[in-house]
């Protein structure tokens, strides 16, 4: 389950590598099986050390059956850039992806505001210091999980070549299309007051963007 079969030239092999797929895509898919059928829902995530933090819903059924112990796998991948070949068949993309193994932990009412911030700060850095702390019934009403990143129970694949020469004199062009995503201009929300300043966290995501 640790072994990239299908192109291994592309597999990464040392934990940072993990590490930093990780820490550039805050989105991921969860997926599991319940009730003999396939489950999976895309997910904002935090890695925290060698764990990666998760949350929803105390309501959602199949998150309960997850947090009770069921295997779980998160997916993460980004598109980096279009690899144009001479030809179709040729043609692909450069992209970033991991995989992780494991049953996930259910963190207790201590260790769950702490890592609902931690998941905050990921997404925007510094912004649970912007705000008031985490209401005791918000806290009951959130579930707060953690999947442990533990050695074979994981996998990272990159591809970040150009394409490949042709087999054959060939006058099309060919090369890579770089894609990535970048933080827009802020947009207030219609109840905020004019003249509101930009919080410090939202501003650096527009000049880090």
């Amino acid at each position: 389950m640790d072994k990239i079969k299908r192109y291994p030239d592309r597999a990464r092999t040392e934990r940072a590598q993990l590490d930093a797929v990780l820490d550039a895509a805050p989105m991921g898919t969860l997926a599991t099986v319940v009730d003999g059928q396939p489950w999976a829902v895309p997910m904002l995530y935090a890695r925290d050390g060698d764990r990666i933090l998760l949350h929803g819903s105390t309501g959602a059924g199949a998150l309960r059956q997850v947090a009770a112990g069921a295997p779980a796998v998160l997916c993460v991948a980004m598109l980096d850039g279009i690899v144009v070949a001479d030809t179709l068949f040729d043609s692909s993309a450069n992209y970033r992806s991991a995989v992780v193994r494991g049953n996930l932990v259910t963190l207790n009412a201590d260790e769950s505001a702490g890592a609902l911030d931690a998941l905050s700060d990921v997404l925007i850095p510094g912004r649970s210091s912007e705000v008031r702390g985490h209401r005791r019934k918000e806290l009951a009403a959130t579930l707060a999980l953690a999947l442990p990143i533990t050695p074979g129970q994981w996998t990272v694949k990159v591809r970040d070549a150009p394409p490949g020469e042709p087999a054959e004199v060939s006058s099309a062009w060919a090369g890579v299309v770089p894609v990535r995503s970048v933080a827009g201009d802020p947009v207030p929300a219609p109840w905020v007051a004019t003249g509101t300043p930009v919080p410090a966290s939202v501003s650096r995501l527009t000049r880090t963007a």
